[in-house]
């Protein structure tokens, strides 16, 4: 279960929270009651702050480690795909 303490509390005992937040996970300040900040061990803020890639970046890393061919992407939108001509718009 997370660590929960009002900020008067944190204030009283510092080092407290920060052992909390090490071993223990991320530990929630409150103030009258309702979350206002977390305080997290340097590890996970360092992940958290970490570059992730971009949407395309992404994609693209997908595209390289997956071969879309095995994927059966035709077969699985057979019959969503309307492959009729359409409608016939007057010149």
């Amino acid at each position: 279960m997370a660590r929960r303490y009002s900020i008067a509390e944190a204030r009283d005992s510092l080092s407290k929270v920060v052992h909390a937040a090490e071993s223990e996970g991320p530990v929630t300040l409150t103030r009258r009651g309702r979350p206002v900040a977390v305080v997290v061990a340097e590890e996970e803020y360092q992940r958290l702050r970490a570059a992730r890639p971009g949407f395309w970046d992404a994609v693209s890393a997908f595209r390289r480690s997956v071969d879309v061919s095995d994927l059966y992407v035709e077969e699985a939108y057979r019959d969503v795909r309307d492959r009729s001509p359409g409608r016939s718009i007057p010149a």
